[in-house]
């Protein structure tokens, strides 16, 4: 699996962070050739199952993800949602974490992915583009 972590802060509040972050519908925004489909009855909870779809009409390949843990931000306590990807092509977990820090709000994503047909050679640069691609994901649903 090839890991890597993106980190921001927000002027926004915990709150809407976390909506932000875990408004499906709008991951796909800033993905090159994907949307997002929430598979399951909402609101969102541990065992809903969201797809991102990538590719061009009948080319392309699905990425289910289950919630498998669904803890929204309260009282203090940090926000943390972890998704384990249930797919053929793409392998392994993300997790998004919101809390408040120093009057402004933290976000980490962590993922551990894996490409299934890459070799563990690509390992490096499936991470790097990962930071890439989720960090712009990362500041444009914060804006």
């Amino acid at each position: 699996m090839t890991a890597f972590r993106v980190e921001r802060t927000s002027h926004l509040g915990v709150e809407e962070t976390w909506r932000r972050m875990t408004n499906w519908s709008s991951h796909a925004a800033r993905v090159p050739l994907t949307r997002m489909s929430v598979r399951t009855p909402g609101p969102t909870r541990e065992g809903t199952v969201i797809v991102a779809r990538t590719g061009l009409g009948p080319a392309g390949f699905d990425d289910p993800m289950e919630v498998v843990v669904w803890r929204p931000p309260s009282d203090g306590r940090m926000g943390r949602c972890r998704l384990e990807k249930r797919g053929r092509v793409v392998l392994g977990w993300a997790e998004i974490g919101v809390r408040a820090e120093a009057g402004r709000t933290r976000v980490a994503w962590l993922e551990d992915v894996r490409i299934a047909a890459a070799p563990r050679l690509f390992d490096g640069v499936t991470a790097d583009a990962g930071r890439l691609l989720f960090g712009r994901e990362v500041d444009h649903l914060l804006r």
